[in-house]
Formats: structure tokens, C-alpha cells, sequence
């Protein structure tokens, strides 16, 4: 049996079940991080030396940082689905993942933190406006590359869609302004239809 450690709420971790959801894997999880602790342990620093979650456990087989679990997941279980087999697919998928990665969560995490786990008289207003603004210009980009095309690898749901799907649907959530995005919205009602995504991401923020 598959192990995943962390909390159902993280954005990361989500990532990866979500993925494993979708291959059709079994898995476990164990609460870990924030409120749940565990990541100080010195079991946990031999599973994952950075500390953080997720951790996937197959076996002897450990994997820790959200988008090479993904990976992992599809290459293993999803060959030909998950994981495309054709190389400019793949590549498209794997270059808007780590798009996400690089571009998106810098100015996507402050918004969040800012608003969902900072209390209000801490927040700093002026700060999460502009983060949120910066936000908007980002997925500007996703929006306009989904103008040509379904899902983010192409013409069908791959790996790909799992990381940006996971981290746009947070900012489709949160309480601020935001530039119209009609294709992110068509790209979004098709992926809620998807009984794994509904299942894993469609959590409240917390």
C-alpha cells in the first residue's frame, strides 16, 4: 500500500493525492505538518531531509517534493494517460508544472497566507492588493495559452493539469479582484466534473 504523509489541506500534498486518485492507486495518508506535527521527528527527517510534505512511500521507494510525486504517479500507473508517452506532450505538461512552481507561487502564496491563515488585524492589506494583482497578470498567461487548446498538455487531461489545476483553483477562491479568465473558467468546470478533483481540491481554504 501506497503512503502519503500530510494534511489534506496543503495545496502540495493535495497534488499528490489527487494524482494517485486519478491513476487509480490505493493509498494511505498520515496527518503531518502545522497542527499535526511529526515533521521534527527523526523518522520523518530519514523519509524526507527537507521536512516538508509531502512524502510518498511505495515500498522502498521514497519521493518527496509535490510535482516529482505527480511524476512519479503517472509514470508508473498512468503510463499513456497520466503520463503522456508522446515527448511534445510531455513536455507541455511538465513546462506549465514547473511553470507553477516558478512563476505562480510567488505571488499566489502570499495572497493566500495573507488571507486564509493570518488573522485579520495582522494582515497586511496594501501588501496582498498588490501580490494580487501580480496574481492576476500570471494566470493572464494560463488564461491565454487555454484559448488554444482543452487542458494544459492539449487536447486531454494529463499530469500536467494536476499542479496548475490544484494551485487555480485556490486563486479562483479567495476574496479578490481578479482580470476576466473565460478559458481558465471552461478549463475549470471541466476539470470540477472530475470525481477526484472534487474529492481532494475542492476543500475549503484553510
Amino acid at each position: 500500500m501506497v503512503t502519503v504523509w500530510g494534511r489534506k489541506n496543503s495545496l502540495n500534498v493535495q497534488k499528490a493525492i489527487w494524482a494517485l486518485d486519478e491513476a487509480g492507486v490505493p493509498f494511505d495518508r498520515i496527518d503531518a505538518g502545522l497542527e499535526f506535527g511529526q515533521l521534527d521527528t527523526e523518522s520523518y527527517g530519514r523519509l524526507n531531509p527537507n521536512r516538508r510534505i509531502p512524502t510518498l512511500i511505495d515500498g522502498d521507494t521514497v519521493v518527496w517534493e509535490s510535482n516529482a510525486v505527480v511524476r512519479y504517479v503517472a509514470a508508473k500507473w498512468s503510463e499513456g494517460d497520466l503520463w503522456p508517452t508522446d515527448l511534445a506532450e510531455r513536455a507541455a505538461a511538465d513546462m506549465w508544472m514547473d511553470w507553477m512552481q516558478t512563476t505562480v507561487v510567488g505571488s499566489l502564496i502570499p495572497v493566500f497566507f495573507g488571507l486564509v491563515r493570518t488573522p485579520p488585524d495582522q494582515r497586511d492589506m496594501g501588501a496582498i492588493a498588490e501580490k494580487a494583482i501580480e496574481c492576476g497578470h500570471v494566470f493572464q498567461i494560463l488564461d491565454a495559452a487555454l484559448a488554444r487548446r482543452d487542458y494544459i498538455a492539449g487536447s486531454r487531461f494529463t499530469m500536467g493539469d494536476i499542479p496548475v489545476g490544484a494551485a487555480t483553483w485556490r486563486y479562483l477562491n479567495l476574496h479578490i479582484e481578479r482580470p476576466e479568465l473565460l478559458h481558465i473558467a471552461d478549463w475549470m468546470d471541466r476539470l470540477e466534473k472530475r470525481p477526484a478533483f472534487e474529492k481532494h481540491i475542492m476543500l475549503p481554504l484553510t
